[in-house]
């Protein structure tokens, strides 16, 4: 039995939109990469936009529960926007279920340790051929956003910088070898980072002549971003977040 050209055509359209949108053919491709930090060996999972050449990468910084299935999404949605995101294991394949677990694995993770392996994972990204060498930025949650500004302190390559409601610093001296623009996400009713310690740091940002934008969501509680946190999450600013994220990476690393 013989069908019309057009009948035929119009099958190949909707295979080919099958494909891509139920199958994922061209959806960007998730997959763990181990590189060095020292003498030791990091670990971490590597999303990688769809097309080929040179892509702009964001490290992915986890908070204090661990690289979860949430982190997860967050790097998906990255390369979903055309940009390779490396998100960083800080815990070795330890996640937490629930707050005590959390604050354990936080406790038994050193500083020192961990701004050396968020700085390797920069440096792993540098010697990509996938990798916009000149177009690499970092974000992180809580914890992950006080080492994320701990980067940008340390790497003057560092292209932009996004805190969602971490840890500050105070010290002039350290604000100053900030060089990278800084987008900062910060909740209204935080009790840790206080909307005053996040006024202060603008404040000597813009006295220096940095580039930084802050937004303290109003009635926002720490951990708004995240619907797993369902005692703290808000859509509506954690949609405005995301949104400010994006055009934030676009504008400073495309």
């Amino acid at each position: 039995m013989k069908f019309p050209l057009n009948w035929v055509l119009a099958g190949c359209l909707l295979g080919l939109v099958f494909a891509t949108r139920v199958l994922g053919v061209n959806a960007p491709q998730t997959t763990p990469v181990q590189f060095p930090a020292g003498k030791d060996t990091v670990g971490g999972l590597l999303t990688e936009p769809s097309g080929s050449g040179r892509h702009p990468a964001v490290i992915v910084v986890h908070a204090w529960w661990g690289l979860n299935d949430w982190i997860k999404d967050q790097a998906q949605k990255l390369a979903d926007e055309g940009f390779l995101a490396l998100a960083v294991d800080l815990y070795a394949g330890h996640v937490a279920a629930d707050a005590p677990g959390a604050l354990e694995l936080r406790m038994g993770l050193k500083d020192d340790v961990a701004i050396r392996d968020v700085q390797a994972a920069f440096d792993y990204l540098m010697t990509r051929n996938d990798v916009d060498r000149d177009h690499i930025g970092v974000i992180g949650w809580d914890m992950g956003a006080a080492y994320a500004l701990k980067l940008a302190m340390a790497q003057p390559r560092l292209g932009a910088c996004v805190v969602n409601y971490g840890a500050l610093p105070t010290d002039p001296n350290d604000i100053q070898v900030i060089f990278s623009p800084v987008l900062g996400n910060f909740a209204a009713l935080d009790r840790g980072v206080l909307p005053s310690d996040v006024q202060s740091f603008e404040k000597t940002m813009k006295n220096l002549s940095r580039r930084v934008d802050i937004k303290i969501y109003e009635g926002a509680k720490h951990g708004f971003e995240n619907p797993g946190d369902a005692d703290n999450f808000q859509p509506e600013a954690a949609a405005d977040s995301w949104a400010r994220t994006i055009a934030f990476f676009k504008r400073y690393l495309k």
